[in-house]
């Protein structure tokens, strides 16, 4: 082992890198509605959402496959009919069914509740895998870390406690239908990562499914409003979200074992919460009594299914998961 990786795998380097991960997630939610507004985009018009979200991940796939090039010391660049072909699949159920939802959804909702409904994706994602694709054994422990989480995203949308507005199908629930997208596109990021680079089919994921979302919304009509000043920073930001984090988190997989780097996965929601509450002024919901029992529940519930007994490597899910 060189010296770089021996520096990775050390317990107080893991840490740090895997809460920056889950910090940059985390912020997504807050910002992006912050973002909507530097734009000047009507959150009522879904082709001005639409283009506003292809931007974002078109950019943030230049800077992963950047990211990735250097690491590589090499282009990661797409040479086979089945490496495209890998990516139109991943980038139709990991960038375009998933964000249309997501961003539609997080215009409807608060930052707060997005948080907390989102980190459901690790349970969704756990049961796809064991159920429909039979990559993963649920074990009463698993199972009971699922059910504890879920508990948590159906007590975040009770209408008591600072939590209003009960739930919406265009809101909260597009939210939902985004992690269940996520979920099945860690499927097949699992199955196609033993054939390509994954770092290069994430970052050609985003390029594809960018573009698509950004023509989408032209042709029907989406446009900026009035930018600010900071629109452009903002933007950026967006984009190194998604490009850094998942960069940051692979490096994290390749030197230690996963279920060391996913246990700290539980954070993601906690920064989304505490980012909402200091960003978004969300202050009442984000420590009404309603919301931090969920945000525990939640964060039970990921801790409880991340420390379950370790599989074989090629039955696992976590990785994909993360």
């Amino acid at each position: 082992m060189n010296t770089s990786s021996s520096i990775l795998t050390k317990p107080i380097m893991v840490c740090l890198l895997a809460s920056v991960c889950c910090a940059l997630w985390g912020s997504a939610y807050p910002c992006v509605k912050l973002g909507y507004g530097l734009f000047g985009i009507d959150t009522q018009h879904t082709p001005s959402i639409l283009l506003f979200a292809g931007m974002r991940f078109f950019l943030a796939g230049i800077l992963a496959v950047l990211i990735g090039s250097v690491a590589a010391r090499r282009p990661l660049l797409p040479r086979t009919v089945r490496t495209w072909r890998h990516i139109g699949h991943l980038s139709l159920l990991q960038t375009i069914i998933q964000y249309v939802f997501f961003y539609i959804g997080l215009a409807n909702t608060t930052g707060v509740k997005a948080s907390i409904i989102g980190a459901s994706s690790a349970f969704v994602a756990l049961l796809i895998a064991a159920v429909l694709f039979r990559q993963e054994q649920l074990s009463a422990r698993k199972l009971a870390g699922c059910a504890i989480g879920f508990a948590g995203v159906v007590l975040v949308n009770l209408n008591q406690g600072g939590l209003g507005g009960g739930f919406h199908i265009t809101g909260e629930g597009f939210i939902f239908l985004s992690t269940i997208s996520y979920a099945f596109s860690s499927v097949f990021l699992k199955r196609y990562s033993t054939e390509d680079n994954p770092v290069l089919l994430s970052g050609w994921q985003f390029v594809v499914g960018g573009a698509v979302m950004m023509a989408c919304g032209g042709i029907a009509g989406g446009h900026p409003g009035q930018i600010a000043p900071l629109a452009p920073l903002m933007l950026f930001y967006l984009g190194c979200i998604s490009a850094v984090a998942y960069s940051l988190w692979g490096i994290l997989l390749k030197y230690n074992p996963v279920s060391r780097v996913t246990v700290f996965s539980f954070m993601t929601p906690v920064f989304g919460v505490l980012l909402s509450a200091l960003l978004l002024q969300e202050n009442t919901q984000a420590l009404g009594p309603i919301s931090l029992a969920a945000l525990v529940l939640v964060c039970a519930g990921i801790y409880t299914v991340n420390r379950a007994p370790k599989m074989p490597p090629h039955n696992t899910l976590d990785q994909h998961t993360a």
